[in-house]
């Protein structure tokens, strides 16, 4: 935003600092000048100024005036909005305003026998046409010229109807559908019926808050003019403005929040320049205003201040002096708020919010006010007291120890945007329809907090690929969000994601693609880190209503620990693969890390090694197809025989004779004791003992 040092020091004739000066003490104060531009003798200097979206009340000449009248204790020149009386009129303009939730006041002022031309020629002291040239600010004619003065000036957007093609009077209202309105950009806009709009009693006029129409704009020929000024609600401007692709300097401003007593100001404003060129003012202004919205911007009620909670909040300042009572009354009161105070012995306020600071809401905001202007630089360079230590999160071991073995998996770690699209959500949303919208969101690609961490590590891989990256392994430990708007779940997950080659370890073990039982491996690794008694991988129940489509049906598996389910892992389907341009086969798994930490970590400890000679026994078994491995697991571990200190599937055998529907397994056992050889009488036992849980897990001993 530029500002210029000759308009601002206009409202402030007993500031003697020179402009470099005042440049740094507003920067201190958090009214950053990014830059300064020398404009010659006379003319001062211009600022390059960056104001934060909650300061619009500072988006001008006079808001950072104010600032720099506080800062230093010097007064304050008023607006100039002294006009001629206005002369009566026989029936005062209609103003209704039917959209009240978006539309919070609204001013009118009839001005006639207006002559439209260039400002310079007729504005006394040529400020309009000597600020306007020092911005490089392009003058168009009295009336524009005389709207855009107001919002440089003080910063109210104003608008100047051509009052002779207005039929009957004004109604601020929401568009009907299939109203259809040229705006001044010379494109004809087909309205939404959500659209706030400016009409008379046949027609749209303009986008409230945002442009005029082109039906009603000023001409050369225009004699009678309409000056409106109005308060608009911000989100009904932003909404507006976004669904038409308009940013302009007035929906800059009402988007972030005007100042609901500016209208009649500005309103002035624009009436003294153009009544330069001759006319007179029919009828007094016209005001409508919705009482709910003046309450809750212009009239909120005070908030209470203490200066105990100064002193207890800001500490000590390098000043001897320190924040004193009369230094948070000049400081407030400079800033426009109004001062009472309350009895009491020690001293407190209670202090009236002004209506252009609609970010000042509570106690702490005054304070932070306070310590603002007074100076951050003033304050001792000490550190808080502090006498806790630092506390990890509860589930900090749990999440290290996770991270430790991706790391050591050859997976790295990633970062992705907490939004995703409406569209990647609803593929990927562990349960239906919980996707929580954004009221606000930055684009369609992130309109929803993610439900899911998978979009980001699918896009990861994409980027990679596309950018000749083949060998690729991600993951990434982030929060997901369920719910709805009004109540939000969030919780703690894992999604990783494998693509390309697995590394050559030697000559005898070349690098091959990276498949699925490669990535199981790796869940696996990061399971056995919790101690859980029954762990299992299985399809997705049909019933359950969660089977991820966009996963391979044969080549994915859910993840079933102490009877939960904690995740899920397999290949992408190919026609999602093929969506996002992917031709490898990309291996993507997620786990439920807030079931996960539930589970105590599994401390490792040393043990001796068994002097004694283990023994390995095999069991041929034939099972039906359906019965997978980790029912034979489960049977194996269910039997919690010391002795059994190992045992794994050895081979798989398919053949016509078995029959149609069985397979052979081969599964070996090994048993062995800490302080004893066994006996042939104790194998027999342990024998006998497994082969009766794996035949109530469906197998049967082959002969």
């Amino acid at each position: 935003m530029k500002i210029l040092t000759k308009w601002l020091r206009s409202y402030l004739p007993e500031l003697a600092l020179s402009d470099a000066q005042l440049a740094e003490d507003l920067t201190l104060r958090g009214i950053a000048v990014e830059g300064i531009f020398d404009l010659g003798a006379g003319n001062g200097s211009l600022y390059e100024m960056d104001i934060t979206t909650n300061r619009v009340d500072a988006m001008n000449h006079y808001g950072i005036a104010r600032e720099a009248a506080t800062i230093y204790g010097l007064a304050l020149r008023p607006l100039d909005r002294t006009i001629p009386a206005a002369s009566p009129a026989a029936k005062s303009l209609s103003v209704r305003i039917e959209a009240e939730e978006a539309c919070g006041r609204f001013t009118a002022r009839v001005l006639r026998g207006i002559t439209i031309g260039n400002s310079r020629d007729w504005f006394p002291g040529a400020e309009v046409s000597t600020y306007f040239g020092l911005l490089e600010q392009k003058q168009i004619s009295n009336a524009v010229d005389a709207t855009n003065f107001a919002w440089l000036a003080m910063g109210q957007p104003t608008h100047a109807f051509d009052l002779d093609k207005i039929e009957g009077g004004i109604i601020v209202r929401r568009a009907r559908k299939g109203e259809k309105l040229k705006t001044l950009d010379g494109v004809e806009r087909t309205l939404d019926p959500e659209d706030l709009i400016v009409a008379d009693h046949a027609k749209p006029l303009g986008l409230a808050g945002v442009i005029g129409g082109w039906d009603t704009m000023i001409t050369p020929d225009t004699k009678n003019v309409l000056v409106e000024a109005a308060w608009f609600e911000p989100m009904a401007v932003r909404r507006t403005a976004r669904r038409h692709g308009l940013h302009t300097d007035a929906s800059h401003r009402f988007e972030r929040g005007a100042d609901f007593n500016a209208a009649p100001v500005a309103s002035a404003i624009v009436s003294r320049i153009l009544l330069a060129s001759g006319g007179h003012i029919q009828g007094d202004l016209v005001d409508v205003r919705v009482p709910a919205w003046e309450s809750r911007t212009a009239n909120r009620p005070p908030i209470a201040l203490a200066l105990s909670e100064v002193h207890r909040i800001l500490g000590k300042t390098e000043d001897k002096g320190g924040i004193s009572a009369p230094l948070v009354e000049s400081t407030l009161t400079g800033l426009g708020c109004k001062l009472a105070s309350t009895a009491s012995q020690a001293p407190s306020w209670q202090v009236g919010l002004p209506s252009w600071r609609l970010d000042l809401e509570r106690e702490i905001d005054l304070i932070e006010e306070v310590a603002r202007v007074y100076g951050y630089n003033r304050f001792a360079n000490t550190l808080p007291a502090f006498g806790e230590g630092v506390k990890a999160l509860p589930w900090a071991e749990a999440e290290s120890t996770v991270r430790r073995t991706l790391l050591a998996a050859g997976f790295h770690e990633a970062i992705a945007s907490t939004f995703c699209s409406a569209q990647e959500a609803a593929l990927t949303a562990p349960i239906p329809g919980q996707v929580v919208p954004l009221g606000n969101p930055l684009s369609e690609e992130a309109g929803v907090l993610r439900p899911s961490l998978v979009p980001g590590r699918l896009a990861a891989v994409a980027d990679n690929l596309h950018r000749d990256v083949s060998d690729i392994r991600l993951f990434e430990l982030g929060t997901v969000f369920s719910g709805t708007t009004e109540k939000v779940e969030e919780r703690p997950t894992l999604a990783f994601a494998a693509v390309g080659a697995l590394p050559d370890q030697s000559s005898l073990h070349p690098s091959r693609t990276i498949e699925f039982h490669d990535l199981k491996g790796v869940v696996e690794q990061v399971l056995s880190r919790f101690q859980m008694r029954t762990v299992y991988f299985d399809r997705f129940p049909p019933e359950s209503g969660l089977v991820p489509t966009w996963l391979h049906p044969y080549r994915s598996a859910r993840i079933v620990a102490e009877g939960l389910t904690v995740g899920w892992f397999g290949q992408l389907h190919p026609n999602q693969a093929a969506a996002r341009k992917i031709k490898e086969p990309v291996l993507v798994g997620e786990l439920y890390l807030d079931r996960l930490y539930k589970l105590p970590l599994r401390k490792p400890a040393a043990g001796e090694i068994s002097r004694f000679q283990p023994v390995r026994r095999d069991f041929s078994l034939v099972l039906d197809q359906s019965i997978p491995w980790e029912r034979i697991d489960l049977a194996l571990a269910s039997l919690q025989i010391p002795e059994l200190v190992d045992w794994r599937a050895r081979e798989v055998f398919r053949d016509a004779r078995l029959g149609a529907h069985d397979y052979a397994l081969l599964v070996s056992a090994t048993f062995q004791a800490p302080d004893r050889t066994l006996r042939d009488e104790e194998l027999q036992s342990f024998q006998s003992r497994v082969l009766e849980a794996v035949s109530k897990a469906g197998a049967r001993l082959r002969t």
